[in-house]
């Protein structure tokens, strides 16, 4: 039996709840997981009860899901080398079978069956599925000093067929995507997953889009957990980055975040997986759990400044 302060604390919740569910209730948001979440069976369920909450509460979720640890390990069992260039994947023939086999074979369908469980109505597609992404092989990048670097088989992305996920959020589904593309000639694509996010959120003009990672959000410096860093705009971030002071897989979030602002999201989230409850804490309540990153500090609500917000 449910104790008198239990339901005090129960109520109370729900109370502060309230405002964020009114105000974000119909609005879209983008939410990207790494692949390490889906690793672990405990990890999966517990992130998914929390993405289920917000499909409940009437939140239009896209989840966009990577898989660079499986891939990884996947690849070092079939004795495949991985090769990584300022925190992307250089990614071979052989790579690409298995990017292919663990994102849209693996995580994708395991995340469709924890959905199953927690009976949120999900559809798995990837990149290619109804010209979702369009993209090209991104061409040879030249280096000062070095030989020119070919990361093989990876997709820059050209457009966002937007409409192929308004449809499935209309009919009250929640899009599981996986980050494989192909280009025009049917090639297939491997794309990172901040990279995808921050495109999507922002063709469907999303209301935030949420980086969950294992960092507990976005250091000022990479070496001491403490010196988390609440909120910050885009310059204060590109001056970090410049400083050398984000960490290898820190840069193509960096980029992602600096993507998806630009071009009209205005709230991106940088929060860990590892944080108990930490999409809902960043969602429902002002203080949240990781950083949060705008495009001016100035824009931020007075809640959004307050203690540890």
């Amino acid at each position: 039996m449910t104790s008198k302060r239990d339901r005090a604390i129960v109520v109370s919740a729900l109370k502060h709840a309230a405002p964020y569910i009114r105000l974000y209730k119909g609005k879209v948001f983008v939410l990207k997981a790494g692949g390490e979440i889906f690793a672990d069976a405990a990890h999966t369920v517990r992130f998914m009860e929390q993405v289920g909450i917000l499909h409940q509460v009437g939140i239009r979720v896209v989840l966009i899901h990577g898989g660079g640890p499986q891939s990884t390990a996947l690849a070092s069992a079939l004795g495949l080398d991985t090769t990584f260039v300022e925190g992307r994947r250089v990614t071979d023939g052989a790579s690409l079978n298995v990017a292919t086999m663990v994102l849209n074979g693996q995580i994708n369908t395991h995340i469709l069956a924890a959905c199953r469980d927690l009976q949120i109505p999900a559809v798995g597609i990837s990149g290619l599925d109804a010209g979702l992404i369009r993209a090209h092989k991104r061409p040879p990048v030249e280096r000062e000093g070095q030989d020119s670097l070919d990361y093989g088989f990876v997709g820059d992305i050209d457009a966002v067929e937007a409409d192929v996920l308004r449809k499935q959020l209309d009919n009250g589904l929640m899009p599981v995507v996986s980050p494989l593309s192909c280009d025009e000639s049917g090639t297939v694509l491997n794309i990172n997953a901040d990279t995808v996010a921050a495109a999507i959120a922002a063709e469907l003009g999303a209301e935030k889009l949420i980086l969950a990672t294992g960092a507990a959000g976005i250091l000022e410096d990479v070496n001491d957990p403490s010196s988390l860093i609440s909120y910050i705009d885009r310059a204060a971030l590109k001056k970090l980055e410049a400083s050398g002071s984000l960490a290898d897989g820190m840069l193509p979030k960096a980029a992602a975040i600096e993507a998806a602002l630009a071009n009209g999201v205005q709230r991106v989230h940088v929060i860990s997986y590892k944080y108990p409850d930490s999409i809902l804490l960043e969602v429902f309540t002002n203080e949240g759990t990781g950083t949060l990153v705008v495009n001016d500090i100035a824009g931020l609500t007075p809640e959004e400044q307050g203690d540890g917000s």
